[in-house]
């Protein structure tokens, strides 16, 4: 077998090409800064306890007491060192740094999709670069969201699998299909992948409907199986991951709650989970990115009009320029954002262009897809109610938030039926007079449109948004932002009109034969995507975005109040910072155990808690959750400072009585008013654990921490009689076991979300284990089907190369 090299160099110089844009984009990068992203510092925060643990012992301690005063590790940072596709996914990164590599997944992706559905390596790096330079993507990575964009990278190659298997190629597509998803499911963002999962099923209806038409049932069937077999063995390398998170996922906020005012929803309530719904008219933000003004802030010039409004009001030079560098020029239906998903002017072009010449059932996924990512992005602003039907009747819809992000399929779909349309009019399968024909209606289309608000950008709107309340007394002020929110839309307009004109006129010049070389066309094409997209998505993350490494892997730098409080020996308590919003910030979790967090998916029992008690202030409830220390600001301005809780309960102590509460309701209600030092709540399921016990409380009783580690409590306790002991650790069924003297024991949930224990007289030695079944049970299962994968892949590769 002699390796054709000349073959491949193409495509080297495609991954070259992918390369050199990407690094020059995050040149940064190769200074040794990162990226300053929100919700990384935040995880750092969450998972520094966890980091800690696995770089002392070099395992995963699978729970953490930094955040909620406790809650499973799935969500937050647990390594699978025995799923083997990780080193798969290592090699695609081409081994980049975070979140570089993402970026450049998104154009290998893109490109080998293309060249599965037979495509020029010339217009498929035309088309990597429309798909992965999209605004989104780089917003989402200020923002901190890695493990989405991770998700959305791996999208591209899924496809590339699925469609080389509906078109014969069953061998090396059903090997890509699985190997990609296992690499998908991996990147542990469920929502996108969850999104990814209806695009395929509309996919698998289009080739259902195109068997039927050619009456190719058996080819149709041969390739679901391949498919079905492939999503077996992406799953099973998974399977701890999945499985945890399934389980977790049955008491998380995700699941269903048991109060009776809330026993209705399955899963998120709906005005939570419809909260980023995109409007109706802001899905041209596709087309013109700053259709809707951009971001929450954007930056403006000293040329504004908000600028000259500040000036002509004698506002400081300083202040001046302050606020200029972060105007609210968004005036969409959603609360905030922090911009726009624009999908390339030229793709959007080409996209229409693409309903008129591209025939088959891939034309309808694409548009099916694209319409329906649409129109669930819209959210409560869905006039067909289609969103009330996802959400009440479609499994596990109803598990997410933020709809709006359904709009990753959209920008997936447009420049792909975008590329196939430009392929389909150059490579002369149609005749010239109707190419013109269709090029000029797409012309007066997406063309007419931007010209319309070119001319008129304030046609459909007076430019007022919700921000605006908070300037009501500046009038002169709002009147000048306004006046930058037309013109934003104006200049985007303009801008968007410019590409398509753009292209259109190559296209023209093409099939008039003024520009003869297709080389040359597929070359224009990739630069006038680059010049199209890069600038956009430059204006969300730009070098300003980039701190040093040190700053950005130690986002938090401790306060006195942290100093002081650290110096408790004590091994075990926590601490309420009231200086952030504790229920939505991890910054205390960097230093403290805190009965606060940042995370979309605590524990449900927990979140009630703190709707039902902990946000009344309920002090009985604070000390039985043992914090011991509150930060707070004693003026405005002034430095935080930590105030002891002396009457917090500690890690564990003895109740002098118990009381039986019929369920849920009952159980939260008691806490409103209670001493937990001297009574504990037990619901009637508990009934039979509590049979035949007599509490004689014994005064002279002790019992008391040892020592503690995340996962592993141990405590010592001493008694005449048989107590009840309730421990200050966050009840959890699924994994944490309770062992006396070494020989494992019963425990039971008490104070709606604490651990109860029977403890007999005596002197005993009591530990808690977390030791979850789903961990050391999956990780064989994924060590096996990881391994069987990987050599399932290399042997169809060898196949299809031996076959050439």
């Amino acid at each position: 077998m002699k390796f054709d090299f000349k073959k491949f160099l193409p495509h080297l110089i495609a991954v070259g090409c992918f390369l050199a844009i990407t690094l020059v984009y995050f040149s940064p990068l190769l200074s040794g800064n990162q990226v300053q992203q929100h919700d990384i510092a935040q995880w750092t925060g969450a998972s520094k306890e966890i980091s800690d643990f696995r770089a002392k012992y070099h395992t995963e301690p699978l729970w953490t007491n930094s955040m909620f005063c406790g809650m499973p590790a799935y969500q937050i940072s647990v390594e699978y060192p025995a799923n083997l596709i990780k080193y798969v996914n290592d090699v695609l990164f081409l081994w980049l740094p975070a979140p570089a590599c993402y970026i450049f997944l998104m154009l290998l992706g893109f490109y080998l999709l293309l060249l599965a559905l037979k495509t020029d390596y010339r217009l498929s790096i035309a088309g990597a670069i429309a798909f992965a330079f999209s605004s989104y993507h780089f917003i989402i990575i200020v923002a901190g969201h890695n493990s989405k964009a991770h998700a959305i990278s791996l999208i591209p190659l899924v496809f590339a699998g699925i469609l080389m298997v509906f078109r014969g190629r069953y061998r090396l597509g059903g090997a890509i299909a699985a190997v990609a998803l296992a690499i998908e499911i991996s990147a542990n963002h469920l929502q996108i992948t969850y999104y990814l999962f209806i695009a395929i099923l509309i996919l698998i209806i289009c080739e259902l409907i195109n068997a039927a038409l050619k009456k190719s049932f058996p080819d149709f069937i041969k390739s679901s199986a391949v498919l079905g077999m492939a999503a077996l063995l992406a799953v099973l390398p998974n399977i701890t991951n999945l499985w945890a998170t399934y389980e977790y996922g049955k008491n998380s906020t995700r699941s269903q709650s048991e109060l009776t005012e809330k026993k209705v929803s399955t899963g998120l309530d709906k005005d939570y989970a419809l909260e980023y719904s995109y409007g109706i008219s802001e899905t041209f933000t596709l087309l013109i990115p700053r259709f809707k003004g951009g971001a929450s802030g954007e930056e403006l010039g000293t040329s504004s009009a908000t600028y000259k409004a500040l000036k002509n009001n004698n506002v400081p030079e300083q202040q001046a320029r302050g606020f200029i560098a972060n105007v609210p020029l968004y005036f969409g239906d959603m609360r905030m954002t922090s911009g726009p998903p624009y999908a390339g002017a030229i793709m959007v072009f080409l996209f229409v262009l693409g309903m008129f010449v591209v025939k088959g059932e891939i034309k309808w996924w694409l548009l099916g897809a694209t319409l329906l990512s649409i129109v669930l992005a819209w959210g409560q602003n869905d006039f067909t109610h289609l969103t009330d039907f996802f959400f009440d009747h479609f499994p596990g819809y109803n598990k997410f938030r933020a709809v709006s992000m359904i709009l990753i399929v959209a920008e997936f779909c447009i420049p792909l039926l975008g590329i196939l349309a430009f392929k389909k009019m150059t490579d002369g399968s149609l005749k010239k007079d109707d190419a013109i024909k269709y090029l000029k209606w797409s012309l007066y289309i997406v063309g007419g449109f931007c010209l319309i608000f070119v001319l008129l950008p304030g046609m459909f709107s007076d430019f007022t948004a919700k921000a605006d309340e908070s300037l009501k007394d500046y009038s002169w002020l709002l009147t000048a932002i306004r006046d930058d929110r037309a013109d934003a839309v104006r200049m985007d307009a303009l801008r968007s009109l410019f590409f398509i004109f753009a292209t259109s006129v190559l296209i023209w010049a093409f099939l008039k034969n003024k520009i003869k070389q297709i080389s040359n066309v597929y070359f224009i094409l990739a630069l006038l995507a680059l010049v199209d997209m890069w600038p956009v998505s430059k204006r969300y993350l730009n070098d300003s975005n980039f701190v040093k490494k040190s700053k950005a892997e130690q986002p938090f730098q401790p306060t006195q109040a942290d100093l002081q409080i650290q110096q408790d020996p004590d091994p075990d308590y926590r601490v309420m910072n009231t200086t952030v919003s504790t229920f939505n910030d991890a910054s205390t979790s960097y230093y403290h155990k805190s009965i606060g967090g940042y995370h979309g998916a605590k524990l449900k029992r927990y979140q009630e808690l703190v709707e039902n008690q902990i946000s009344k202030n309920n002090q009985s409830v604070m000390n039985m959750l043992n914090t011991k220390y509150f930060i707070f600001e004693p003026k405005q301005g002034e430095a935080p400072i930590a105030q002891l809780n002396p009457a917090a309960c500690g890690s564990v102590w003895f109740v002098k009585e118990f009381k039986m509460v019929a369920n849920a309701d009952s159980e939260i209600n008691a806490l409103s008013k209670f001493d937990p030092k001297q009574t504990v709540f037990i619901d009637e399921r508990f009934k039979e654990y509590m049979s035949g016990f007599n509490l004689n409380y014994d005064s002279t009783a002790t019992i008391k921490l040892l020592s503690y580690l995340p996962n592993d409590l141990n405590y010592e306790s001493k008694s005449n009689a048989e107590q009840f002991a309730v421990f200050s650790e966050i009840y959890y069924d699924k994994g944490w076991n309770a062992y006396i003297d070494g020989k494992l024991t019963s425990h039971i949930r008490v104070n709606y979300v604490l651990r109860g224990m029977r403890v007999p007289p005596g002197n005993h030695k009591i530990e808690f284990k977390f030791e979850p079944v789903v961990y050391a049970t999956g990780e064989k299962i994924s060590m096996i089907s990881s391994a069987l994968l990987i050599l399932l892949f290399v042997g169809a590769v060898v196949m299809e190369i031996k076959k050439k």
